[in-house]
């Protein structure tokens, strides 16, 4: 029997099979929990697919900058299933061109696009679905960076919107505890999605990290699932608040790795 068996998890994110709610979908899938997906609707073709491959009987459209559409979400979860004991956050933006440059040259339309998009959607998704993961000692999950913590080039406006998701899982774990809903933060290490290769050398990062780390070698989507399973489960009841790091260790070094150590 799967750490998750019983379990009800609604993902938001999921945009193609190499992108990391992927690997945690698969994840939730394989130690027993029912999935339900959202999508933006110019995705659906892309999704059904995997949402087969998941037996994912739940599949809806979402802008989760619309608060309507979490509401029309809200409604068909509450409607098919009454409850939900995880909810996934894997969502991110912001306009390419605020990656052509420095932080120093954000225009404030792609600051607030940003914000909105990869910080404020996961306050707004925890204060529409707590009442149906209220007491169940349930789990949020969400997927942050290095680059929130220290200076990673070309990532710019990201970093500063990850520096403030990271708050507000800090606070969100304050405000949802009485409510026995858990909330935690997945730091990865730089994997191939494709989000990831909006960022200006992005195949730099990948091989400085692959490099530089402790393990010496990336991360995958399916180590970030498998500790994301973790963290829904009652294996990790009294973690909370926490940004975790599944990084190869990247994040420990002060340093790049000496040359003689290559």
């Amino acid at each position: 029997m799967g750490i998750l068996e019983g379990k009800k998890a609604l993902i938001f994110g999921l945009a193609n099979d190499k992108s990391i709610a992927w690997g945690i979908s698969k994840a939730c899938k394989n130690e027993g929990a029912q999935i339900a997906l959202t999508y933006l609707p110019i995705m659906e073709k892309r999704i059904m697919p995997l949402a087969e491959a998941l037996n994912a009987k739940i599949v809806l459209p979402c802008d989760v900058n619309k608060d309507e559409d979490l509401k029309a979400v809200f409604n068909s979860i509450k409607n098919d299933w009454g409850s939900i004991d995880i909810l996934v956050h894997s969502v991110a933006y912001a306009p390419k061109e605020e990656f052509e440059e420095g932080l120093l040259q954000t225009s404030r339309e792609g600051f607030k696009i940003a914000m909105e998009t990869s910080c404020y959607s996961l306050i707004a998704m925890c204060n529409t679905f707590y009442p149906l993961m209220e007491g169940r000692e349930a789990s949020v999950i969400t997927m942050t960076y290095y680059g929130a913590e220290k200076v990673v080039p070309h990532y710019n406006i990201m970093a500063v919107c990850k520096a403030a998701l990271e708050a507000s899982v800090r606070f969100l774990a304050y405000d949802l505890g009485p409510k026995k809903i858990r909330i935690n933060a997945i730091s990865a290490g730089p994997i191939k999605t494709l989000a990831a290769f909006g960022i200006k050398g992005f195949s730099e990062l990948l091989k400085h990290n692959e490099q530089n780390s402790p393990l010496m070698r990336t991360v995958t989507i399916e180590d970030v699932g498998n500790l994301a399973s973790f963290l829904a489960s009652d294996r990790s009841r009294n973690i909370t608040g926490e940004t975790i790091y599944v990084d190869a260790g990247y994040h420990v070094m002060g340093t790049p790795r000496a040359p003689e150590d290559l």
